[in-house]
């Protein structure tokens, strides 16, 4: 007979893992990032810390600003830090900070990014449809969902015939408070990806990069969110004419998993190596005093 131990273990074994990075800001090799952070170091730390998880993710999608130029070299560097992740498929996605042409140039193995226009595609991940948005705006630092990018979202969506849906973008499609940086938002398209995703209710969650910290906000029935760096992040300072500014606060990343027949659940992952694990109890089944 199986027992309630053995159900946890098939049910974990049957959930989809979809572990996801943002906002890299990689430079060349020896160079700085504001002149003052190492982000290399910070995301070697951090696929580490994505390669330690109890439950391996079937990919890793990063959700934009992988370089903090879009220079070829940044991109070349990028490639070399991505390589200890191995054969687990990572999906990269563009945001203000980066360059689409010298991306695919990067990584020209990955189809998905297209020859040319937009990068925007879907893949199934696990019991999931990852759905990519472009959201950028070459040579603005805010980010727009065009008539065009939302005609193909509406396709996607259609041809998902209710397979749970992730969709990723880099700009999040919300106001978060943070001035500075809802003024480089999505003033474009917002209203209208809402409206989109409320008429599909198998969206699982909108998933966000650009913001350097972990955001949530309820989105057209569904959850829209934004995940923190695994180097620098957003000053938290609500006040309208807060200045532009980061901090050191601790790195992270996101885990998504979506347990068969069950809702997407999201997790913030500290970035490094901490004490532990410790036991709450004892061999005799007793609470530590």
């Amino acid at each position: 007979m199986p027992t309630p131990e053995s159900h946890r273990t098939s049910r974990t074994s049957m959930t989809t893992f979809l572990a996801q990075l943002t906002d890299l800001h990689i430079r060349e090799p020896g160079r700085l990032t504001y002149r003052r952070i190492d982000t290399a170091q910070y995301l070697e730390r951090t696929v580490q810390s994505v390669l330690a998880l109890p439950q391996r993710p079937h990919a890793v999608v990063i959700t934009g600003d992988l370089t903090d130029f879009g220079r070829p070299a940044e991109y070349t560097h990028l490639r070399s830090l991505l390589a200890p992740l191995g054969t687990l498929p990572v999906y990269l996605l563009p945001g203000n900070h980066d360059d689409r042409d010298a991306l695919r140039a990067a990584f020209p193995e990955h189809a998905w990014l297209r020859s040319e226009g937009f990068i925007q595609y879907a893949v199934d991940i696990g019991a999931l449809r990852l759905i990519a948005l472009d959201t950028v705006v070459p040579g603005h630092s805010e980010g727009a969902l065009c008539e065009e990018r939302l005609q193909w979202l509406e396709l996607q969506m259609a041809a998902s015939e209710g397979r749970p849906v992730v969709i990723a973008m880099h700009h999040p499609p919300f106001e978060t408070l943070i001035g500075h940086m809802d003024k480089i938002g999505l003033p474009q398209g917002a209203q209208a990806l809402e409206e989109l995703v409320r008429r599909h209710p198998n969206v699982q969650r909108v998933i966000c990069g650009h913001l350097h910290r972990s955001i949530q906000v309820a989105f057209g029935g569904t959850v829209a969110m934004t995940s923190p760096a695994p180097a620098h992040q957003v000053c938290l300072d609500l006040a309208p004419d807060a200045a532009s500014a980061w901090t050191l606060e601790p790195p992270g990343f996101m885990l998504h998993a979506l347990p068969p027949g069950g809702r997407l659940v999201s997790h913030a992952v500290a970035s490094g190596r901490f004490d532990g694990p410790h036991p709450f109890w004892d061999a005799q089944g007793r609470l530590i005093d």
